[in-house]
């Protein structure tokens, strides 16, 4: 089966966490790290992605990710096909604090 770029989505977490305490910065911590173990990689501060094979795959990290919601702030959850997605543009800034190095593709991408 050829893959479509019109099946193949991106799921974005962006998400508002206050960290004005201990226990809130833990949480968004935990918030953060949940992500991270469900595979998600990180494309700005507070901004998750994940490519998911299909919106059966993206409705089921949703559902995880609702079950996991911290207690304070903002998520907000984007999906978008693969064609959209690559229509992108992002921008980097002169400033060295700015500069990311260029992100290398995986060897192999796993699609369930």
């Amino acid at each position: 089966m050829q893959l479509s770029g019109y099946r193949l989505l991106w799921l974005q977490v962006l998400y508002d966490l206050p960290v004005t305490s201990k226990a809130k910065q833990k949480a968004a911590t935990e918030f953060r790290d949940f992500l991270l173990g469900l595979g998600f990689e990180m494309a700005q501060y507070s901004v998750y992605q994940r490519a998911c094979s299909g919106k059966e795959m993206a409705d089921t990290l949703t559902k995880q990710i609702e079950q996991n919601l911290p207690r304070y702030g903002r998520i907000h959850i984007l999906m978008v096909t693969d064609r959209q997605y690559e229509k992108m543009k992002t921008f980097h800034g002169t400033e060295e604090g700015m500069r990311r190095r260029k992100r290398e593709n995986p060897d192999q991408l796993t699609l369930f």
